[in-house]
């Protein structure tokens, strides 16, 4: 049986490997339905309660709950262009599925869970919302600071943002989806990262 190596330098046999990639996976697919189901429901909740309703203020001077429909992407950028971000939104959950049978890494389980949770809850409103199929306006709602008009935004897009700073902080950090991590010297790994590249192909 062939055997590969953990960051640590442990070996890990194919099974383990395997049981460890299922556990990343696992993980992903709870954080993404937890940013859904939050997303969801707190959107159901401002429509239901507070749409064509005046803004609630939570803190002065800083949290403001209003609604609005936004036809763009994350922070109504590009409102006209409703459908190609719905192509876009599409395009990416497929890309995050396919780079998840790679996934051996705990940080990026949770970066492309948040990715892909904030990605499906915003694509639901897309296909699903009024005034037509795929080309749905993204109920927003969270306003921050309003005296310096920040862009109004839900909790879909919060994740996505989080998920992005924590996948260029990963990159930048060395870290790999298959849970190798390159360093500053060339041609060196953490121990076991080719080891464990070569072994899954």
């Amino acid at each position: 049986m062939r055997s590969v190596q953990a960051a640590g330098g442990a070996p890990l046999s194919d099974e383990a490997a395997r049981a460890r990639r299922a556990r990343r996976i696992a993980l992903l697919g709870v954080v993404a339905a937890v940013v859904y189901v939050l997303d969801q429901v707190s959107k159901f909740l401002v429509v239901e309660f507070l749409e064509h309703e005046d803004p609630v203020t939570v803190v002065p001077g800083a949290l403001v709950l209003t609604v609005i429909r936004n036809p763009g992407a994350a922070f109504s950028i590009g409102t006209g262009m409703t459908i190609v971000f719905t192509v876009i939104a599409l395009a990416v959950v497929v890309a995050i599925l396919r780079t998840a049978r790679k996934l051996r890494s705990l940080p990026w389980a949770i970066t492309l869970g948040l990715l892909l949770g904030g990605a499906v809850g915003n694509l639901t409103d897309r296909i699903f919302r009024s005034p037509a199929p795929f080309q749905g306006h993204v109920v927003d709602f969270i306003q921050v600071f309003p005296v310096t008009r920040f862009p109004v935004f839900n909790l879909a897009d919060s994740a996505i943002v989080c998920g992005g700073v924590l996948a260029v902080l990963l990159a930048w950090r060395g870290y790999q989806i298959d849970g190798t991590r390159e360093t500053d010297e060339p041609g060196e790994e953490r121990a076991g990262g080719r080891a464990e590249e070569r072994a899954d192909g």
